[in-house]
């Protein structure tokens, strides 16, 4: 375990820099909003890091309250990572860098690897933020809670709208009947995550496909 840095600074910025200003630290916590993750797995969802590299890293943010190990019971047996609450706190940190950064996105890259469910943060940002009026709306930013499956090309992950406490999104296609289910192409997944499109106009356009039975559909196809 590497020995904490610090800036030294009597400043909350500077203060919560020490424990996650580190390269790597904030892409581990996007994965791990997924729910527990073994090593392998994240290792696999973060290309470009080295071995040595994220295990330092998950030691380190173990130590700073940021994550825990725990060991899955047989016939599982492997160890999984997973946020703590202070962790999971780190959600509207990641929402709002996400957000900074949409105008710097730009065309991909041929170097740029591509995972389907980083678009899961700015598609429920999309969703969650949006003031769409229909049934289901609480009238706070919210077309209601629920699960919404997405299915791209590239893969299926799953979303949870509107819920606090667990898992922000899940790899896959949903594990129950979702409340709603969108189908919908990498071009428009991106003009989403720059800031380009909504989630609504692009229902309304017919680039998002929406199907199921649930509120929460019912509110995106009377956006």
């Amino acid at each position: 375990m590497s020995p904490r840095r610090s800036y030294d600074q009597y400043c909350s910025a500077a203060r919560a820099l020490d424990t996650v200003g580190d390269r790597w630290t904030l892409l581990i916590v996007r994965e791990l909003l997924a729910g527990p993750r073994r090593y392998t797995d994240l290792h696999a969802d973060l290309p470009g890091v080295s071995t040595d590299v994220l295990a330092s890293r998950l030691k380190d943010m173990e130590r700073d309250g940021l994550t825990t190990r725990r060991k899955l019971p047989p016939p599982g047996a492997a160890y999984v990572y997973e946020l703590t609450l202070r962790g999971r706190e780190l959600l509207p940190v990641l929402q709002a860098l996400g957000k900074w950064g949409e105008g710097e996105l730009g065309e991909r890259r041929p170097t740029d690897a591509l995972r389907a469910h980083w678009f899961a943060l700015p598609l429920l940002r999309g969703l969650e933020g949006a003031g769409v009026q229909g049934e289901g709306f609480d009238g706070e930013g919210l077309v209601g809670e629920g699960l919404v499956e997405v299915r791209l090309q590239e893969g299926d992950f799953h979303l949870f709208v509107g819920v606090e406490g667990g898992p922000v999104y899940g790899h896959g296609p949903a594990p129950v009947e979702p409340d709603a289910r969108l189908v919908l192409d990498m071009d428009t997944c991106t003009a989403v995550a720059q800031g380009e499109l909504t989630v609504f106009d692009a229902v309304r356009a017919g680039r998002i496909g929406v199907s199921g039975d649930g509120a929460l559909a019912k509110a995106l196809r009377e956006a």
